[in-house]
């Protein structure tokens, strides 16, 4: 039998890119991991991204007031409930706008990688997938200068190239590398 996810870490936080959440939920079975899954696509702020995420991962509602709560959520209080086997978490479609910045998906992401740490002291495999979401600007949109707008301002000068994804899912992290550039620069 195959040993899924052999090829990745037992304790870290990527880009889901090559897996499907399918896959993922099958691999937690196989292995006889936790599997955590929320999907954030609705979320249009931090407040919605701690709701959601402790909603659909069925953690108590006062895992949602912060995102320190959300990390003991996910260390302390499942390492005192008894031996756990492992996890396989996914985060899927994590907004990327201005309302969500750089700096909140890292710090969501920071509370994953903290969780990560944990787990790796006790031995306890966790793994967390996420992908980001983000809208499509409006065709012909244009910017305070004029110019057609080629992306969402995300602040401090980044932009994501929306004119041509509406989500950056694992398919289309797949069917677009980066290196494509004729993928990047056809139109819809």
């Amino acid at each position: 039998m195959d040993m899924p996810l052999r090829t990745v870490k037992s304790n870290i936080v990527q880009s889901i890119r090559a897996f499907r959440v399918a896959d993922l939920q099958e691999s937690a079975a196989q292995l006889g991991h936790h599997f955590l899954y929320a999907n954030l696509a609705s979320a249009q702020s931090k407040q919605d991204i701690l709701d959601n995420t402790a909603q659909q991962f069925i953690f108590p509602t006062q895992a949602s007031k912060n995102f320190d709560t959300l990390f003991d959520s996910m260390s302390d209080a499942l390492h005192k409930s008894g031996a756990q086997p492992g996890f396989i978490v996914v985060l899927e479609h994590i907004p990327a706008h201005a309302k969500f910045d750089k700096e909140a998906r890292e710090q969501l992401l920071d509370v994953f990688r903290e969780a990560a740490e944990f787990w790796a002291e006790r031995k306890i495999a966790f793994r967390c997938f996420y992908s980001f979401s983000v809208a499509r600007a409006a065709a012909g949109e244009r910017t305070v200068d004029g110019a057609d707008t080629q992306g969402i301002e995300l602040g401090e000068g980044e932009k994501m190239p929306t004119d041509k994804l509406v989500d950056v899912s694992p398919l289309a992290l797949r069917m677009s590398s980066p290196f494509n550039a004729g993928y990047w620069l056809t139109a819809a």
